[in-house]
Order: C-alpha cells, then structure tokens, then sequence
C-alpha cells in the first residue's frame, strides 16, 4: 500500500477530485494549508496599502492506495493539478505498513 500526499492550487480541487473517483479512489482526506516554495508568496494590496505576503493558500490531499493504483493515482494528479505555472504544487509518495478500518476492524488493503 502506498499513502500519497499532493499539494496543489486551491481551485484544481474539484476537478482533480473528480478525476480520482473516475479511476477508482473511494476517498481522500482534504487540507487548507499554506506554505511556499519557489513560488516565494505573493504581494496583495489591502485598504490602500501594499502587503507581502510569504506563504501561499494551498490544499494538502491524503490518499491512500494500493500498489496497483498508486503510480496511476500520482499520473492523474500530477496531469489534472497541473496548470504549466510555478506553484502548481509537489506530489509525495510513501510506503503504508498498515491500514485498519475503525467500525469493522478489517486491515491492510480491505480497510481501504
């Protein structure tokens, strides 16, 4: 089992969401976040006066997968996120050593 993380625009939620159920993702868990890279925030004009801000609004999402899909739910993130500009965000993939669903107690990969 594979746990991926991926960072992206705000705006690319829906659509990178309704990608995912296409090829089989039953669920996910969403984050606002904030952070930066080498996007290195933004200025924003607020009543008159101009602000730098350094950290960029952005959403974190949590997936976890089995082996069989991982490397496709990264290439459907990675294709549907990406907008061609800098701060499109980063993808992150970790082994999982277990899985346990609460209600019913079912492991590894049935959990998910």
């Amino acid at each position: 089992m594979k746990f991926i993380i991926a960072i992206i625009k705000p705006f690319k939620l829906d659509e990178v969401r309704e990608a995912l159920g296409s090829i089989g993702v039953a669920g996910m868990t969403v984050t606002e976040v904030k952070g930066f890279g080498r996007q290195k925030g933004q200025t924003e004009i607020y009543r008159g006066a101009e602000y730098s801000t350094n950290m960029l609004p952005k959403v974190k999402l949590e997936i976890a997968a089995s082996d069989e899909i991982a490397a496709q739910v990264v290439e459907t993130i990675q294709q549907t996120a990406s907008t061609g500009s800098i701060g499109d965000g980063k993808i992150f993939m970790l082994d999982l050593a277990s899985a346990t669903r609460i209600r019913t107690g079912e492991a590894g990969e049935t959990a998910l």
